[in-house]
């Protein structure tokens, strides 16, 4: 299949909904699994944990879409960008959803407490902050009324909302001593951010002069 032909299959009107049912699938499954009682010993945690893999790996597909279409010319995946960092607030506000429903129990002065003493539940809110403020400025209404180069610029803090992550589940992981993934996702996020970098700094070809 040519360059074409898939961004032709990208732009069909069967895509989205195909997206839609890929990215809640993983949520399907974790809702299904509790309900099965097939989470394991601890389905609490199997949520809070799930719930928040997925939103680090929504996170990194929609850093992805960018150096994927640049790289195989695929222009139609930036039609499904916006949805992808959708849904990767999405995770996230299930990921926050759980932890303060099944680790909390509602409690509202205990997570208060809970995001000053602990600084890697500081940063998930942070994180939350971020991509809440990116999802509700993400309307097309709201992108004329910033003017597309504000927009942009708001927009960009996805590569903060990132890190910032990373850096969670970095502390997270730090305390159980299982840092392997961790790395895994860093790897990922540190190629993405490069191949950006490589782009903004490589010169620009030259037009050649007619003579």
């Amino acid at each position: 299949m040519n360059v074409t032909s898939v961004n032709r299959a990208l732009l069909h009107s069967i895509t989205k909904p195909i997206i839609w049912l890929l990215c809640l699938a993983p949520a399907t499954w974790l809702v299904y699994g509790l309900f099965a009682n097939s989470l394991g010993p601890n389905p609490a945690e199997a949520l809070i944990r799930g719930t928040g893999d997925w939103a680090l790996r929504m996170l990194c597909l929609a850093l992805a879409i960018t150096p994927i279409r640049q790289i195989f010319n695929l222009y139609a995946l930036a039609k499904i960008r916006r949805l992808i960092g959708l849904f990767a607030f999405f995770y996230v506000v299930l990921h926050a959803v759980c932890y303060a429903w099944f680790d909390m129990y509602w409690q509202w002065a205990d997570i208060w407490q809970d995001i000053l003493q602990r600084p890697f539940i500081l940063v998930g809110m942070l994180t939350f902050c971020v991509l809440l403020l990116m999802t509700l400025t993400s309307p097309k209404a709201v992108l004329k009324a910033m003017g597309a180069k504000n927009w942009q610029r708001l927009h960009r803090c996805i590569h903060l909302a990132a890190w910032l992550a990373l850096l969670h589940f970095y502390w997270m992981r730090l305390g159980k001593n299982n840092l392997n993934e961790v790395f895994i996702y860093v790897a990922i996020v540190v190629a993405l951010q490069g191949w950006r970098v490589y782009k903004h700094t490589r010169p620009m070809p030259q037009q050649h002069k007619a003579i």
